[in-house]
């Protein structure tokens, strides 16, 4: 999936406690962005799926200290929000730092 060819615009979206904000998302298809609320649901189960992927191979590694950091671009593909990490010509947002005590 690329984001090339891609413009921005301002939509309503609902969040889980019924609360509607405007986020800035990319149009990644032809169609257009319609102003009805969407649901922020599809990215908060790509947060909640990407933080478990993560989980399992820090508890492996045992670090005493972890952070890790990482953008997510807000998108309309096929009517819905979807979010993606990686961007354009494979360029990706996402920092881990790992750390161990002497």
């Amino acid at each position: 999936m690329t984001f090339e060819d891609t413009h921005t615009e301002n939509i309503p979206v609902q969040l889980p406690n019924g609360k509607v904000i405007q986020i800035e998302v990319s149009q990644t298809g032809r169609e257009d962005v319609s102003f009805s609320a969407k649901s922020f649901q599809a990215v908060t189960d790509s947060i909640e799926g990407i933080v478990e992927a993560l989980a399992v191979p820090l508890q492996k590694a045992k670090p005493d200290k972890a952070s890790i950091t990482f953008g997510l671009e807000i998108a309309v593909e096929s009517g819905q929000l979807m979010a993606a990490i990686v961007k354009g010509a494979g360029k990706a947002n996402l920092e881990i730092t790992l750390e161990w005590g002497k």
